[in-house]
């Protein structure tokens, strides 16, 4: 009797075991590992790669990863308010995945543009963004041939604080962001939670049977 019931056990434990175990559909995806930054002014392009430089890369990649899946902040800006553009594409083991357009000197503050034509075909649309107050600085540090442009304060010589645009904060973006990982981090954690439970209630039925 305890032979059959140990066997009934584990092969309760072994049908639930899979729900312990991520999906692929779960898995993370393939990280970039290559930016290239190019304009008409360029030749050649200049490409900044993951192992060889990493804060470079990671900061180069700051500037346009969160316009995946952001929403567009502001409206076509004058042409003649945009200044150089640059454009930086995104790649994933050599494979250009993103496209995006920057404009560190442009009026107001940079601008960054999301083209609805992306290299992997995924469908998105025409956006414009508030760009990150840092871009320039960034893009110069990458190799981009930019005048140097400190962070602007306010307040005078002696102190202050960094302007900022309040447009260009968008904590909406960060909170999306934060509850799509904790979605998927609640759906794993209910599929354990719900393998485990099966496997005890089937273990306890088995008791109670055997106990009579």
């Amino acid at each position: 009797m305890s032979r059959r019931w140990f066997m009934s056990g584990a092969a309760l434990v072994v049908v639930a075991a899979p729900l312990l175990v991520p999906s692929p559909a779960m898995a993370a995806p393939p990280r970039p590992d290559m930016v290239t930054v190019d304009s008409e002014e360029m030749d050649p392009a200049i490409a900044v790669r993951a192992k060889a430089n990493p804060d470079l890369f990671e900061a180069v990649l700051s500037q346009v990863d969160w316009l995946a899946t952001a929403k567009g902040q502001t409206s076509s800006p004058k042409a003649a308010n945009l200044g150089p553009k640059f454009t930086v594409v995104v790649h994933i083991g050599e494979q250009p995945k993103q496209t995006y357009d920057l404009y560190p000197l442009a009026a107001g503050g940079p601008r960054a543009f999301r083209p609805a034509k992306q290299p992997d075909k995924r469908k998105t649309t025409n956006a414009w963004f508030y760009g990150r107050l840092n871009m320039s600085e960034t893009l110069r540090a990458a190799g981009v041939p930019l005048p140097e442009r400190p962070e602007t304060l306010h307040g005078g010589i002696g102190g202050g604080e960094r302007v900022f645009d309040q447009d260009t904060l968008n904590p909406g973006r960060d909170l999306d962001k934060l509850l799509a990982d904790l979605r998927e981090v609640l759906l794993l954690n209910g599929a354990v939670v719900l393998a485990i439970t099966l496997g005890l209630a089937g273990i306890s039925l088995l008791v109670r049977r055997r106990t009579r």
